[in-house]
């Protein structure tokens, strides 16, 4: 167990396993472009962290990053999201959210965005890192 997550559950575990197994497309395509330290910082994919599982994170920079499907977009996904996303901001955590369609057809747009935060944080804790 990794000390810097908070308290999870084995079932989360579980649950981030097969979340790993079964990414969707535009994940997929997203974690090409985060994986192997591209931005000079470690992105992770399906991380447990307290009673949910992030789809990318940094922890060096306290960035989560969500590709939402469908089911975010009706009311009761909404209203989980925007719960979700305020204990995480109470963590200290940014989440950046994009559908699977922007992730699969603004790919560069996505990735320039998430880069540039990348770099804000960078810079923010007096980093510095060249793209």
């Amino acid at each position: 167990k990794l000390m810097h997550f908070p308290k999870y559950t084995k079932r989360l575990v579980r649950i981030a396993r097969a979340l790993r197994r079964r990414m969707t497309g535009a994940e997929k395509k997203l974690w090409s472009l985060l994986r192997a330290n591209h931005l000079g910082v470690k992105f992770r994919r399906q991380v447990p962290f307290g009673e949910h599982v992030l789809d990318f994170y940094c922890h060096e920079l306290k960035l989560n990053v969500e590709v939402d499907g469908g089911q975010h977009y009706t009311d009761e996904g909404i209203q989980n999201d925007e719960k979700r996303d305020d204990e995480l901001e109470r963590s200290g955590i940014m989440v950046l959210r994009y559908s699977n369609d922007q992730v699969l057809e603004e790919t560069e747009a996505v990735a320039d965005e998430i880069f540039e935060e990348a770099q804000r944080r960078l810079n923010a804790e007096g980093k510095t890192n060249e793209y």
